[in-house]
Order: structure tokens, then sequence, then C-alpha cells
């Protein structure tokens, strides 16, 4: 099938909670200035860990954001994020499942690596400790490991469930598990999804919460994190000779995909073109991207051939940028591979500068931002930058944001085990009839 003849796919609705916002505005608003999410931690004693600070969401109510009081116990706390989140992007899209719509709808999620929550886990060790083993009668009986609710939240697809029995979608679901391209490859299996007819709408996006012991301990144990505890404000700096590590954040953002022709003939507005889709598998290190860049390029230039586009037309870059030596080396070296001598005229950004790094959750949260870069002309600053690394000379926005007009935006996730996403968002205004 020619790029003609491909189905266009329109972006008519976003949602987001983030460590710098409950809401799209609030969160947009703080990434154009690069304001910072990151504090000591408040939901658990991380005293004892070489890291005691990370991007937490923070004044969430579950039950303003969430009316069903049902849901809420089989939910937890990065099932709630998605719900709120998935609610506001149907809410701005001004459209969501009806009983004759619903199986026209689909729903593609990229979720978390640990599906139990920490508290649960306190209550088995407890449970443990308390009776010495553990044995049928108790585990049946017990308040806690016998209570199936809790049995439900640790199923990996529970967030997909959740998301699907309050919207009432019946027509597609999967939920993705690729670290932290989990959000961006579920984007791109929307897109797929739509453009092969089997969906009209789809609601897609991630979700996501390792702020909690265990998260914490693992990536201090691999020395991913930043340890500037003192000043957690500026221990996300990408791209800067001096990063230290990564922010560990939490939260959730949702994009309504919708037929383009459809979203036209009913007057939507349209924030941008969902254009492009790739990925690839670097195939290099658990933890690391090749130094060359050479999966980060496959990935790159795989979304620009399915956009039918070339390198000359993208304007803005969301970088994937976690602020750890390796990655931001290797990204660099993918874009200046891919752009070339042009790589000079392209802006580019992380905005995990402000956010942190939501794992799951970041592909799509930054595919949010894309749109919004589109829609209003901006793109959000690089913040924290300060020193520049000679292996990461791209054209970082850095002081404040850049207002410029974006044709096309790309938006990069590489994630741990070296799977790599990357989406092209088109501007509407560039969209040939």
């Amino acid at each position: 099938m020619s790029v003609k003849e491909k189905r266009r796919v329109a972006i008519t609705g976003l949602g987001l909670v983030t460590p710098v916002g409950n809401d799209v505005d609030t969160t947009w608003a703080a990434l154009k200035e690069g304001r910072s999410g990151a504090a000591r931690i408040t939901n658990f004693d991380a005293s004892g860990f070489s890291t005691t600070f990370g991007a937490e969401v923070k004044d969430f109510d579950p039950e303003k954001a969430i009316a069903d009081r049902k849901l809420l116990k089989y939910a937890s706390r990065s099932h709630r994020f998605a719900l709120a989140a998935a609610g506001e992007a149907l809410a701005d899209a001004g459209i969501s499942p009806t009983e004759s719509t619903s199986t026209r709808w689909g729903l593609a999620v990229g979720a978390g690596m640990l599906s139990v929550d920490y508290t649960d886990l306190q209550k088995v060790h407890q449970y443990a400790a308390a009776n010495g083993e553990f044995n049928a009668d108790g585990l049946l009986s017990h308040d806690f490991p016998g209570n199936p609710l809790a049995f439900c939240r640790w199923q990996a697809n529970a967030g997909q469930a959740l998301l699907t029995k309050q919207f009432g979608i019946r027509g597609y679901a999967s939920s993705v598990h690729t670290a932290c391209a989990s959000g961006g490859q579920a984007i791109g299996t929307a897109l797929k999804v739509m453009r092969r007819g089997q969906c009209d709408w789809m609601l897609t996006g991630g979700f996501d919460s390792m702020l909690n012991p265990l998260g914490i301990s693992g990536f201090c144990l691999l020395g991913a994190l930043s340890t500037d505890n003192e000043t957690p404000e500026r221990a996300s700096r990408p791209f800067d000779l001096t990063r230290n590590g990564f922010v560990l954040g939490e939260g959730a953002g949702f994009l309504v995909l919708e037929d383009w022709d459809r979203a036209v003939a009913r007057g939507a507005r349209i924030y941008a073109e969902l254009a492009g889709d790739g990925n690839s598998l670097s195939a290099y290190r658990i933890t690391d991207s090749p130094p060359d860049g050479d999966g980060p390029i496959q990935a790159i230039r795989q979304a620009l051939s399915d956009a039918g586009i070339t390198e000359n037309e993208i304007d803005y870059v969301n970088a994937h940028g976690t602020s750890t030596q390796m990655n931001d080396r290797s990204e660099c070296a993918a874009l200046k591979a891919v752009f070339a001598d042009r790589i000079g005229d392209v802006r580019v950004s992380s905005t995990k500068s402000s956010m942190g790094h939501l794992i799951a959750a970041a592909g799509a949260v930054e595919a949010a931002v894309c749109c919004l870069a589109i829609r209003y002309g901006i793109a959000p600053v690089n913040a924290n930058y300060e020193t520049p690394d000679p292996d990461c000379d791209v054209n970082l926005v850095i002081g404040q944001a850049s207002k410029q007009r974006i044709r096309t935006a790309l938006s990069n996730s590489l994630g741990f085990g070296g799977s790599n996403s990357s989406l092209v968002f088109r501007n509407p205004e560039e969209v040939k009839a």
C-alpha cells in the first residue's frame, strides 16, 4: 500500500497526569517554563537509598477524577493515573464510545514493568513474618493474601481491563510491556489498528509508577539514577556534560485517535496527524543504547518512511534524553546520522528535564507534548542545561522555550532491553486534502 493510500489518523484528544500537573493545561504551562517536578520523595521513607528524590505526581485525588468507586478498588496507583488521563482525553476529544460504536473503538496501552504494588507486597511479607510460612488455609482465609481484589490488581493487563470497563471499549485491546518504549509502541500499535480498518477510534497511551522502594532500589543498583539529593530540581539535565543519571517519575498520558475524515466531518479540533511509526531492537545491552545509535537510527528512519517524509521536514524532536551518559550520547549519534548536514536546523529538547522519566508512560506523555508543540507553535525548553557536551552537539532548546512553526515533530522512546520507538506527528495545516 502506498503512502497516499494509507488511512489518515487524527489526534483529537489529550489527557495527562504528570509530576508537573494533573491535567494537560497545567503540565504544558510547566513544560514551557521548564519547571521541575522533582523533589524529595514523600510517599515512603527513601532516606536509606543513595537517591532520595523523584518526580512524584502531587495532590492527585482519584475520587475526584474517577466517578466509579467500585473500579477504584481494583486500581493500583498507576491505574488511577491512567483512568484520570484517559477520561480527560475523551472529554477533550468530545467523543467517546457509545452502545452503537463500542465495537469500533479500540485500546492500546503501554504498561509498567512491575505489576504488583509495593504496598501489596508489604502485606504479603507481613503475613509471612507473622505465620512463618505460606499455606493454603492461611492464604485463603487471611485478610490480604486471600483478597481477590488484590490478585486482580497484580495482573499485567489489569490497567487495560479497567480502561475497557470504564469507557465501554469493545473493539480491540492490547497492552505493551517494552519498558521505556511502551507508551510509544502502544501508540504505534494503535496507528496500525486504525490503518487496517479494524477501528475508527482508538484510546491509546501509557501509565506507570515505579516510585516505590523496589523501583528506586533497582535503579540505584544499576547506577542509573542521579544522586543530586541536595538539588533535585536540577538533577535531570539531559545532554549536559555534567549529567549523572535520570530522575524517576510517574504518571500517565493518553491520546484519542480518530479517522481523519470523520474528525473533519464533525468539526473536531485536530492537534496533529499521527503520521508515522517506527520501532526496532538494538540488541546491544539490557541497560544501554549502542554508542553509534544503530537501533534508534533504524526506528527513526522507519518512522520517517512510514510517514512518507524525509528528514528535511522535521522541525522539532522531543528526545528520549534521559540524562544518563550513554543514552544521551547514543541518541545524539542517531540524530546526527539521520539528519546529517541539517542537524543544526532541527530543534531538540527532552522534557524529562522537567518531568523526570515516567518509564512506560514516557512515550505517551511525550507524544502529547509533541501535539501541543505543534498546536501552539512552541518547542519546550530542555531545562537545566549549562555545560555543553561535545558528543551531544545538537540544536538544543535552551534558556527558554522556542516560539516557531512546527511542520512535523518526531518523538523518540528508547527502552531498557533495547526496544526503540519513534513517532512522527504532522501539523494539520501540512496535511493535503
